[in-house]
């Protein structure tokens, strides 16, 4: 199969699909917003979230809900990819996978805790399983990581992995910090892909 009938193959899926529909008659940036929408009716994330913080946040997908959802609360987005305002969100132009990002995320923050972590973070994939596995892994590793120096007490975190090496230490990690630990697998993740979220509630240090 040529590469050029597997990209007509992905684009005749990619109009059908009823999210890309949805998030076009929604006004969404990307299909990703149904992800945490369902994730977020079943484990109420946002209800008394008053600062979320959006971990490679490009396009903004979960960002917009998060504003519409959560109004009063402060939201940061953040990616190292550009990326086109959203009212009532700051947007930072930073890698968060090297230390300078962190730097200027804690600068932004200024002290105050946060309620919320969210990540839809992902390496760029190169098809070699392991080496994908090790990379989306650091990034959930460094998400844990993040909580430990801003988490309020009582938040949340929820965080995309892959299933394999490394899967079962991170939820032993997350057990140790917060109250409820479950994967999340929501309906608008395609079928094709490994992703899955974990997630963390009641954050107590």
């Amino acid at each position: 199969m040529s590469k050029r009938s597997d990209t007509k193959r992905w684009l005749e899926a990619h109009r059908n699909d009823p999210y890309v529909k949805a998030a076009q008659a929604d006004n969404y940036r990307s299909r990703a917003a149904y992800k945490l929408a369902e994730i977020d009716d079943k484990d109420k994330l946002l209800a008394r979230a008053r600062c979320v913080i959006d971990l490679g946040a490009a396009p903004g997908g979960w960002s917009q809900y998060c504003r519409r959802v959560a109004p009063s609360a402060r939201v940061i987005a953040l990616d190292r990819l550009e990326m086109d305002p959203i009212d009532g969100v700051e947007c930072m132009q930073v890698d968060f996978a090297e230390q300078a990002g962190i730097d200027q995320l804690m600068a932004a923050l200024g002290g105050d805790g946060v309620d919320l972590v969210l990540s839809d973070m992902a390496p760029n994939l190169s098809g070699v399983r392991a080496a994908d596995q090790a990379g989306v892994m650091h990034l959930a590793e460094l998400s844990l990581e993040f909580c430990k120096d801003v988490m309020a007490p009582g938040g949340a975190m929820l965080i995309k992995v892959f299933m394999g090496d490394g899967f079962d230490q991170l939820i032993v990690e997350m057990r140790r910090h917060f109250t409820k630990v479950a994967t999340r697998k929501p309906k608008a993740s395609r079928d094709a892909s490994r992703e899955m979220y974990l997630m963390g509630s009641g954050w107590r240090s």
